[in-house]
């Protein structure tokens, strides 16, 4: 097997957070190499584009986080085998990208420019988002938004929900996502009491 090292931010959530979900999730063995914020000017100068997550596989070192996210699914039978389920996991995961984008543009401002930022993106792009993800899920049957079964986009709309509900995120409200995309938050709640999920999180002492 692969010897594979995944090296993100120490924090529960994320971009590096679905891979870690999944490779814990299909038994895949994989060095967490973790670092704190303060050491990321340090972290980023090898990387190949100054980003993270990175994963390396066999001393490979490969960068872009839903490329990273749909190799440990696929590693851990969490990715569609057909062609057109695989189309609608690409789907959710480009979009949830999508929204991390628009957030993250947020992310280094404070102040009034913070606050005018984040309410910008509460009216706007985060409900579009929130709603079509909920449309998606219900589309696909209510539980899942791929092959009617657990896949990586179920655990990155779930990562995605769960920091927004976290109240880490100044001038974002917590019931945001009751609020505009109810099924979403019922939908996070059956993912984190996977047996797998729970036993995840419980290494870390939360629940």
């Amino acid at each position: 097997m692969s010897q594979l090292t995944l090296t993100y931010f120490d924090m529960h959530g994320g971009r590096g957070e679905p891979a870690r979900l999944a490779l814990h999730i299909g038994g895949i063995a994989f060095e967490d190499k973790r670092f704190a914020f303060s050491e990321f000017a340090e972290v980023r100068k090898s990387t190949p584009l100054g980003q993270v997550p990175t994963l390396h596989v066999d001393g490979v070192q490969v960068t872009q986080s839903d490329a990273i996210t749909r190799y440990a699914g696929k590693l851990a039978g969490l990715y569609p085998a057909d062609a057109f389920q695989a189309l609608l996991c690409d789907e959710v995961l480009d979009a949830v990208e999508d929204a991390n984008v628009k957030l993250g543009t947020s992310f280094g401002l404070t102040g009034d420019a913070l606050k005018e930022a984040r309410t910008a993106l509460v009216t706007g792009p985060l409900p579009l988002y929130l709603g079509w993800l909920q449309s998606q899920l219900q589309a696909h049957g209510g539980e899942y938004f791929a092959d009617r079964r657990l896949t990586v986009a179920d655990l990155k709309v779930f990562v995605f929900v769960r920091g927004l509900n976290s109240g880490r995120l100044d001038h974002v409200p917590t019931d945001l996502v009751e609020k505009v995309a109810p099924l979403l938050n019922a939908h996070g709640q059956r993912i984190a009491q996977t047996p797998a999920v729970q036993q995840y999180y419980a290494k870390f002492g939360m629940t």
